[in-house]
């Protein structure tokens, strides 16, 4: 089906980022998969192509671009590639909007040109090992000391983890005011008393460096806040429905790359003398696959466009977010059985993607929250 949200230059810029995946990042797919983290020097070549921060205000680095169709793009193109583990969409659907619309302009100078270009690469911390979906639960502290916030905690599953030297985290700088007591406070790595805990051992993603953070006293300036005391809570509430936009943008271009695979594979694979994909069972489940995908895109693409007009519900964005994730690990499952047993050998991406994308379903808010966050919003 033909998608018609996009324009020409969409089409130039899709074009930039597969040949640059192609060239920088599958040649080190099992590098890196070994390693358990990327490089830095892909980072570094991702901001020299203009694909980081390109929504950044020109006067700090970027194009000043705000257009989510850029980021829906990238992330695809991730996927159809077959990369990995590259964090991108941490930087541009995550932490981005935090640091254009809640930074100072000492703030902005002082990190979005280095953002843009690669230099600095950032996080979000969030959840702690008793506080995941539950962010009115964080225990993690800033103390007001003068000019200075002093931290405390520990936070774990953050994505950049290993590689981020610009983290933002969520802490009570109120602790007895529950969500009405969180702030967003900057930390760079080489503050003292900021260390980061174990690479965590996942069953996927394994070059997606996820990480514990921990904060032991580490002072930083009262400037490193982001947007205003107290209303962090309220800040991620903002930003949380495109970060769950940008999930179920994975989960489409993963689904699709996986039913890719398989197809090819359906066409090639003999059994009984004949390619497998011939047999009626697998044949119907390769056509139920293709329209899955195709409404999933389409529902999608319209997300979309409502994000770029600031018409996305945050329920909207849970729907697509649990739908698609869902929707996704059916597709995947079936292809991997369709594969037999080369499917659960790791010489085989759709092994890879099999491990790789279970956790979709629960990062950016459960699955389950996301239908109640729906739920609530009928007045159930």
């Amino acid at each position: 089906m033909r998608r018609t949200i996009f324009e020409p230059e969409h089409e130039q810029f899709r074009q930039t980022a597969r040949t640059f995946f192609e060239k920088e990042c599958v040649p080190h797919v099992d590098e890196w998969e070994k390693a358990g983290r990327t490089s830095r020097e892909v980072w570094l070549k991702a901001g020299q192509a203009g694909l980081l921060g390109w929504d950044v205000p020109e006067e700090f680095g970027g194009s000043g671009i705000v257009d989510f169709r850029f980021n829906a793009i990238l992330n695809e193109e991730y996927w159809a590639t077959g990369s990995v583990g590259v964090g991108f969409g941490i930087q541009n659907d995550i932490v981005a909007p935090y640091l254009i619309d809640l930074t100072t302009d000492e703030q902005k100078r002082r990190w979005l040109p280095k953002f843009v270009t690669g230099e600095i690469i950032t996080a979000i911390a969030m959840s702690e090992p008793g506080a995941g979906s539950d962010l009115a639960g964080l225990r993690t502290t800033a103390r007001r000391e003068g000019d200075e916030y002093v931290i405390n905690g520990s936070k774990i599953f953050i994505s950049n983890g290993l590689l981020s030297n610009l983290v933002i985290v969520a802490c009570k700088t109120d602790p007895a005011a529950g969500r009405k007591g969180v702030s967003l406070i900057a930390v760079e790595a080489d503050t003292p008393g900021f260390t980061r805990g174990r690479k965590l051992d996942k069953i996927g993603q394994h070059s997606a460096d996820t990480a514990e953070l921990h904060f032991q006293d580490v002072r930083v300036p009262i400037s490193n806040l982001i947007g205003e005391e107290n209303r962090g809570f309220y800040h991620l509430m903002r930003n949380l429905p495109k970060e769950r936009l940008g999930i179920a943008v994975h989960a489409v271009a993963g689904a699709r790359r996986a039913y890719e695979l398989t197809l090819a594979y359906a066409q090639d694979r003999k059994a009984f003398g004949q390619a497998i994909g011939t047999f009626q069972v697998n044949r119907h489940a390769l056509a139920e696959m293709r329209t899955k995908i195709e409404v999933m895109q389409t529902y999608l693409d319209q997300c979309i466009v409502a994000a770029n007009a600031g018409e996305l519900t945050a329920e909207e964005a849970a729907g697509a977010k649990w739908w698609t994730t869902e929707t996704q690990w059916e597709i995947t499952d079936r292809c991997m059985q369709l594969h037999g047993g080369y499917g659960y050998m790791n010489e085989y991406e759709i092994a890879r993607l099999w491990r790789d994308v279970r956790v979709q379903r629960v990062y950016g808010g459960t699955n389950e929250i996301m239908k109640d966050l729906i739920g609530r919003s009928m007045g159930l």
